[in-house]
């Protein structure tokens, strides 16, 4: 059973060294932030910009189209995502994010509040606001917990890296930019020409 949830506080100590879901559920925040192993994130308090929106709206509904019908359910952010370890209880969960885009295939892993477990494929689109740090953090998380395959889309570039795990470690592609068309090899049949899906993205 899940632990009462606490009286709400305005945000946490950013110098404190570690918290969990438990406590990220008591923060009243105007920034949306996430928990690495325990370690605060926090992402910008204004809204991402236009061009970000225009590719999660537009791949989110390709999902959900080439989804439907099926075991798979594909959500945009925000949306939480924990990943729990050795216990399932929010008080001994230390990650948590907000993907931009994933997709859940087993439907015992979604609850009111999410997505306890890991997602089959995550996809992060990038602005100029992402930290490194905050890239090479989400990139061990992914991979150590298993998610079969986490796409990066470069909003200002128009083109996408994936990460498809093997052997529990991380393959990425080429760089795929206009002229290719993407494969997914968690979504067998679903394809997305760049050319054609950035076409009107400006």
């Amino acid at each position: 059973m899940d632990d009462p949830k606490p009286e709400i506080v305005k945000e946490p100590d950013m110098a404190y060294g570690q918290y969990s879901y438990a406590d990220y559920l008591t923060w009243n925040m105007d920034e949306v932030v996430e928990l690495i192993k325990g370690k605060v994130f926090k992402k910008a308090a204004a809204a991402p910009r236009r061009i970000h929106q225009q590719i999660s709206i537009k791949l989110a509904a390709k999902l959900y189209n080439f989804l439907e019908g099926s075991l798979c359910q594909v959500y945009d952010a925000p949306f939480d995502v924990r990943f729990p370890k050795t216990s399932r209880e929010d008080k001994q969960i230390v990650d948590v994010v907000q993907p931009d885009i994933c997709v859940i295939c087993d439907p015992a892993k979604l609850d009111d509040r999410g997505c306890l477990g890991v997602p089959d494929l995550i996809v992060e689109i990038l602005s100029p606001g992402n930290s490194k740090t905050e890239l090479k953090h989400k990139y061990e998380l992914y991979e150590s917990h298993g998610v079969r395959e986490y796409w990066i889309i470069h909003a200002e570039t128009h083109d996408l890296l994936i990460y498809t795990l093997e052997n529990g470690r991380y393959v990425p592609s080429r760089l795929l930019t206009s002229g290719d068309v993407v494969e997914s090899r968690v979504l067998p049949g679903f394809k997305l020409d760049l050319e054609e899906f950035f076409s009107d993205i400006k």
